[in-house]
């Protein structure tokens, strides 16, 4: 039987979910469903967008008020949501592809303006939902079907790009470390502004077996070996570093929100009416 946790942030009558063996996307979701709780939101007050692709099924299985939208744009729905209501907490569940590609516009200028939403970006380094495919995040040198000799491209870190664009709060987890990935989900739904937290995936059935990754198993083993949180690795050697990535919370800074400066021109044209 589903535990009363299930019952209350997932819809039950869609489980089990459709995700293949061994993809952390669940394993994310759950933390944003256990976030929620420790926040103590109300559910009926929180919003979750996707757009296309493999992490955007997450909207099908969340008990909550939920739009599942077209590739690419849920971060212009979810701009479009707290501008209606800015009571609301938003956040939008994405993929690489669908983040970093097709809707890298409204990624970026949505950072821009520091509206207070939370992009959560599920990173499997592949379009595992279409067959396989390169991703902006696919390392350079890797395979994938429409790189079959392997990947030429430079690959994008998503968070380096948060930061140029001008996002207020960011932070790198992983689907093996739940405990600190509900932490940084935590801070990142609390903070006031643009708030972006990428969660390092595994994805066994295409990317992991085009890049003789191992199962499941072997590739959330190497996420334990090679993330390093950022406090732990200021203190480490450069030749240490060389093959980790570093998770963590990157940034968190103040800066005017784009909801409450909206406001403010509302008010002023209001008072010169009045």
């Amino acid at each position: 039987m589903p535990s009363e946790f299930v019952k209350q942030y997932f819809r039950v009558d869609t489980l089990p979910h459709i995700w293949c063996e061994g993809c952390g996307n669940g394993i994310l979701m759950n933390d944003i469903a256990h976030a929620i709780d420790n926040l103590r939101l109300n559910q009926d007050k929180v919003v979750i967008v996707s757009g296309i692709g493999c992490s955007s099924r997450a909207t099908g299985y969340m008990n909550f008020d939920t739009l599942h939208t077209t590739h690419g744009r849920a971060i212009a729905f979810a701009t479009g949501i707290k501008l209606a209501n800015p009571e609301l907490t938003v956040i939008v569940i994405t993929g690489d592809g669908d983040c970093l590609a097709i809707g890298g516009n409204h990624f970026i200028h949505a950072a821009r303006r520091n509206i207070d939403i939370t992009v959560v970006l599920f990173n499997n380094s592949i379009y595992g939902m279409t067959g396989g495919q390169y991703s902006p995040t696919t390392p350079t040198g890797e395979y994938a079907m429409t790189a079959p000799y392997g990947m030429i491209e430079r690959n994008f870190d998503s968070c380096k790009l948060a930061e140029a664009a001008g996002a207020t709060y960011i932070a790198r987890g992983t689907a093996f470390n739940t405990t600190q990935m509900i932490g940084l989900l935590e801070r990142a739904i609390q903070h006031k502004g643009f708030s972006f937290v990428e969660g390092v995936s595994t994805c066994p059935t295409y990317y992991g077996r085009k890049n003789k990754k191992g199962d499941a198993v072997d590739m959330m083993d190497w996420q334990r070996k090679h993330a390093i949180d950022i406090k732990a690795a200021s203190r480490m050697k450069s030749e240490f570093l060389a093959d980790k990535f570093l998770t963590g919370e990157f940034k968190c800074i103040d800066e005017p929100e784009y909801t409450e400066e909206y406001q403010k021109i509302i008010d002023k044209l209001q008072l010169q009416e009045g």
